[in-house]
């Protein structure tokens, strides 16, 4: 007999099924969108249900425990859901990573954030606070982006930060805070940027630094000096005061030019050597930090001493210093002898700039030069005052000849025998509209410098000549000759002849009352271009006048092949005619001196004038002697063409 078969009713055979399949399919996962926050899946990993999960006692076979019952089976144990993998690919990621709460609490993190702090716990992690972990409180505009970060309002923070391993070492990080998309969290994430910062460190210490040397560059100089006026003027703290030596060593360019470039290299690097000792024992002394030594740039130093105690320490300094590069150098078999100029400026600090600091260093360093080299100089406010009116009176010279500043006075040339006025000398006077009235030895050396005394001297002798012209039209029983200052520069750059002939016809003077003087040093040694304008102006029928012979040359020898129709003795000789009783400059040798001048200079068929006549003792020996004609205050100051007049018609 076949035995029947239990029957199985549909909805029996449909469980068994599923139980089947259940078993065999293993777990099943809800199908959601692949951008799930971060957050759930942290918490998913954590073993937490989510909210779409099934209800905890449902048997994760796909029966239900009615169905167990009802077909006597045991449930078989539940097995544990394999992470999502978005969640294992945040804990296994090389990054370091941290998931963390409004509050600011880390809520997990992964391996690698646990190693780069020196751990292998990601989980000694968790509830720990993450400002503390990367030092985001370290400066309040860093934790106020921050706390907007965790609060929503902002949306991102990226920082550098230093933190400290767990076996003491530091890691330069960049941390990133960013919100969670949909999430309640904020996602940190540390970057180890430890060889890029030590690279980057090296390209600066390059760039900051001089080859040569080794020392701190001129831009890290400024960098330094720059943040130290900076600190000094908001830090209450120290002295409140800085100092400067700049310094530039003399000769140095022969040094290269003779022996080479890798002796001076090597010169140069032996210097730097000796300006970082003498720092070092300036900065022991004191018991702080050493002064920084820069090279500037060819042969140029600096030592800035910040928190500086006066000008005496600096004066310390550079003394040092000087005796420091006055020992010999040995450099390959050469034995090399040095010196430096030293500019010292020591000032306070607040309302000191940086550009004015290397001015006021620069112009000191200057004058070093100048007086003589191998020194140092401290800054002058008074010098420096004298030396910024002469800048701004060099660079209006040029406008001020075209604004007509320049006006004429004349002092007049007497005759010694019969008191008679015979000339007068033109003299320039600047009528600035800053500094007023200026005597001539306040801008003629400017001018001649920067070459506008050509521009100058032609105002100078068209001006002089037309008031001459007036003056003989005036008084043609007397006429009196102009005698104009010529500046050697005026005879090398521009074409004299020719603009003396311009002005000649121009204004109508007769040459013969036109005199024009030259110095001694200019005249002496004159050739080719310069003698024969002299000649060519002589033939013309102009007179030339050597002024303050005696003080220069006095090639007499040369003298005589000179067309020269007068001297003018220098003032000096007749300041020690000093016959007053009480004279505290008498002389007795000048005035031998002088008889000898004319007489030579009558036997040359010259006439002569003596300069600084101020009393009747000094005119009646000239006199004596035989000069022909007296100028000085004995007799008029320098006065307005009006007063010129007003003596003529008097005489």
């Amino acid at each position: 007999m076949t035995r029947e078969q239990p029957s199985r009713t549909p909805g029996t055979t449909a469980l068994r099924e599923r139980a089947v399949s259940g078993m065999s399919e293993g777990p099943t996962t809800a199908a959601g969108a692949p951008s799930e926050s971060i957050h759930r899946a942290i918490t998913e990993s954590s073993g937490v249900v989510p909210s779409h999960a099934p209800a905890p006692d449902t048997v994760r076979t796909g029966l239900d425990a009615r169905t167990h019952d009802a077909l006597g089976v045991e449930p078989p144990p539940a097995p544990a859901p394999p992470p999502a993998p978005y969640v294992a690919a945040f804990l296994a990621a090389p990054l370091a990573l941290a998931v963390v709460d409004r509050q600011g609490q880390v809520v997990t993190a992964n391996v690698a954030l646990a190693g780069m702090l020196g751990g292998d716990d990601p989980g000694a992690l968790r509830g720990r606070m993450a400002a503390e972990l990367v030092d985001l409180a370290s400066d309040s505009r860093t934790w106020h982006t921050y706390r907007e970060v965790l609060r929503g309002r902002q949306a991102r923070l990226t920082c550098t930060r230093r933190i400290k391993h767990a076996d003491g070492h530091s890691v330069w990080v960049q941390v990133t805070v960013s919100p969670v998309p949909g999430g309640r969290t904020v996602l940190l994430s540390l970057t180890d940027i430890s060889a890029r910062r030590e690279l980057q460190e090296r390209l600066r210490h390059l760039q900051m630094h001089d080859p040569v040397t080794r020392l701190p560059n001129r831009t890290l100089f400024f960098e330094r000096l720059s943040a130290a006026l900076e600190a000094g003027a908001y830090d209450g703290a120290g002295t409140g005061r800085i100092g400067l030596c700049y310094l530039d060593l003399d000769g140095f360019k022969a040094v290269n030019d003779t022996l080479g470039h890798s002796i001076g290299d090597r010169l140069l690097t032996a210097v730097a050597e000796r300006l970082t000792r003498c720092a070092d024992r300036i900065g022991y002394g004191r018991g702080s930090a050493a002064p920084l030594v820069a090279r500037l740039g060819g042969d140029e130093f600096a030592l800035l001493v910040e928190d500086s105690a006066g000008t005496e320490q600096l004066s310390a300094l550079a003394d040092s210093v000087l005796r420091a590069l006055q020992e010999p150098f040995d450099l390959s078999g050469q034995r090399l002898a040095l010196s430096a100029s030293i500019g010292v400026v020591e000032r306070r600090v607040e309302g000191t700039t940086a550009t004015g600091l290397m001015q006021a260093a620069d112009t000191t360093l200057y004058w070093a030069k100048a007086d003589g080299k191998s020194r140092w100089t401290l800054f002058d406010p008074e010098r420096n005052a004298h030396r910024m009116t002469r800048q701004a009176l060099a660079s209006s010279l040029r406008p001020a000849v075209e604004r007509g500043e320049f006006v004429l006075e004349y002092q007049p040339l007497v005759n010694l025998g019969d008191g008679m006025l015979r000339g007068v000398e033109a003299l320039v006077r600047w009528n600035h509209p800053q500094f007023g009235m200026l005597a001539p030895n306040r801008f003629i050396g400017l001018a001649e410098e920067d070459g506008s005394i050509v521009q100058l001297g032609r105002w100078i002798l068209r001006t002089a000549c037309r008031q001459a012209r007036r003056w003989q039209l005036d008084h043609p029983e007397a006429p009196v000759y102009v005698s104009v200052n010529v500046a050697v520069r005026q005879v090398w750059d521009s074409d004299l002849v020719a603009d003396v002939a311009e002005v000649l016809a121009e204004t109508g003077l007769s040459p013969e009352l036109l005199q024009l003087e030259l110095t001694e040093s200019a005249v002496m040694g004159s050739a080719g271009r310069p003698l024969q304008a002299l000649h060519a102006l002589s033939d013309m029928g102009v007179h030339i006048a050597i002024d303050d012979f005696g003080t220069g040359y006095s090639n007499l020898a040369y003298l005589s092949r000179l067309p020269v129709s007068a001297l003018k003795l220098d003032g000096s000789f007749v300041r020690g005619f000093q016959y007053d009783e009480g004279a505290e400059h008498a002389t007795p040798a000048d005035a031998v001196i002088v008889e000898a001048m004319v007489q030579l200079a009558h036997r040359l068929g010259l006439t002569v004038t003596a300069e600084c006549v101020e009393t009747t003792a000094q005119a009646t020996r000239l006199r004596q002697i035989g000069c022909d004609t007296g100028q000085g205050w004995l007799y008029s100051r320098p006065v307005t063409p009006d007063r010129i007049s007003a003596l003529l018609t008097a005489s």
